[in-house]
């Protein structure tokens, strides 16, 4: 039985093998893709190159799809016409790969250029994608607290930011606001206990990668404390320690004039002094978030009447754009409204997002 049946499986295994190569023949001559990829263990795909970039080889096979390989993994490509090839000193050429090898691209024969052969090395990339335009970053978050029973009072407040990044400068704004009300029990009147706002426009142009100059307006007001306004100008330059998603570390030192006007009998002042701080952000795990900034204004008439003000907040991740945060700001002033502290410190619990 076993010698009857032996031919026709061999038999079988032949006629297979035919059709399987019939078939691989008759695909490869309806493919449209001119490109061929050659990998270090010698398996050739026929396909395209889509791109080469940051140590990667994006290729499309119609008969694998998209391919996604580590450039090791390559021995050489070819194209089947020109691709954008992008060189360390930012020259851009368009031509078609014969052949990457041996850490060497050999190119097609053009009319417009001579050149022959690039050394990889010298490649910054092939065929990358389109950045991104810049766009803005925006973020609001909100908090509300209301307390019924032997106290009764209500607390609102609410932070908005918006800044746009571009290649060489910087625009940023943001505001803060709070009010709050406490009814006494007795006489069912309203206090007022918080009623203040917030704002802040800057403008940093990076005369390098990471040295800049800005120009920044702060304006302030808080009711209960008798400011019933506070302006600040400056000018001055920065220095981008860090840039990066995970971390952002920036010092300035400047010069800066400002305005204070008060709602009881305190005496206005105007006065010019330097300007001096920080901003720093970072991750420190996927879902928290640490920001804190801070500015130092000492009065050039005396160092020892100076405006302070700091703000840190940590952010807890609820979804990709939703967040749940707890700020803290403190402000300094050696000089406040006749009858108020130098210290004041808000404490803020909220909800934002992002978009």
């Amino acid at each position: 039985m076993s010698t009857q049946r032996e031919p026709r499986r061999g038999k079988l295994h032949i006629c297979s093998s035919l059709l399987f190569i019939v078939a691989v023949a008759v695909w490869q001559s309806g493919i449209s893709y001119g490109g061929q990829i050659v990998l270090s263990n010698g398996d050739r795909i026929t396909g395209k190159l889509e791109r080469v970039a940051d140590g990667k080889v994006y290729f499309t096979s119609e008969l694998f799809g998209a391919i996604t390989l580590n450039a090791g993994q390559v021995l050489t490509f070819t194209t089947d016409e020109p691709v954008k090839i992008v060189l360390q000193d930012e020259t851009v050429l368009s031509r078609q790969i014969t052949a990457a090898q041996g850490g060497t691209l050999t190119l097609a024969e053009s009319s417009v250029a001579n050149v022959q052969q690039i050394s990889m090395s010298d490649v910054v990339a092939i065929n990358p994608p389109t950045p991104e335009s810049p766009r803005w970053q925006s973020s609001v978050s909100v908090g509300w607290t209301s307390v019924h029973g032997n106290t009764q009072s209500e607390n609102i407040n609410a932070s908005a930011s918006t800044s746009l990044r571009r290649e060489t400068d910087r625009t940023s704004f943001s505001a803060d606001y709070g009010r709050g009300q406490q009814r006494d029990k007795d006489t069912g009147k309203d206090t007022t206990t918080a009623n203040w706002w917030r704002a802040q426009g800057k403008y940093d142009y990076f005369f390098t990668e990471k040295f800049y100059g800005f120009l920044e307006g702060r304006y302030a007001t808080d009711k209960v404390a008798y400011l019933d306004r506070r302006m600040i100008g400056a000018v001055g330059a920065g220095y981008q320690w860090v840039e990066s998603d995970r971390m952002n570390f920036a010092t300035e030192a400047g010069l800066a004039y400002s305005t204070e006007r008060f709602s009881n009998d305190t005496p206005g002042k105007n006065e010019t002094s330097a300007q001096a701080g920080y901003h720093f952000d970072m991750k420190l795990t996927d879902k928290l978030m640490f920001i804190n900034d801070l500015t130092y204004y000492p009065s050039f008439g005396q160092f020892s009447d100076y405006f302070l003000t700091t703000t840190a907040e940590l952010r807890a991740a609820l979804t990709t754009r939703v967040y749940a945060n707890f700020k803290v700001m403190f402000d300094y002033d050696t000089s406040p409204a006749r009858g108020q502290g130098n210290t004041d410190v808000k404490y803020i619990l909220g909800i934002g997002a992002d978009f």
